[in-house]
């Protein structure tokens, strides 16, 4: 599986797209400091990830969401209370 997920930073509205092949270790890679564009925003949240089963899919997607700006805002707006801080109702 190939994923195109969503990170929200917990100091702050800042919110990361990418993609990667497995979610798990991307996520851990990010919480490990080892991505120079995340880094500076920690502590992070995954908030969202789409699954695809082709990694064409998953990176046309990616550049989508990133080169589209209305595309990311629509999907914000679907998500809107996963973006929301924890416990904020």
């Amino acid at each position: 599986m190939y994923y195109v997920y969503l990170l929200k930073s917990k100091k702050t509205k800042w919110v990361y797209i990418g993609y990667t092949s497995n979610l798990r270790k991307r996520i851990e890679e990010h919480r490990a400091r080892k991505n120079l564009t995340t880094k500076r925003y920690l502590p992070i949240e995954l908030v969202y990830y789409e699954a695809y089963r082709s990694a064409d899919d998953a990176v046309k997607r990616e550049k989508t969401l990133k080169k589209y700006g209305n595309v990311i805002g629509l999907l914000k707006k679907r998500i809107v209370n996963s973006l929301k801080e924890e416990g904020a109702g």
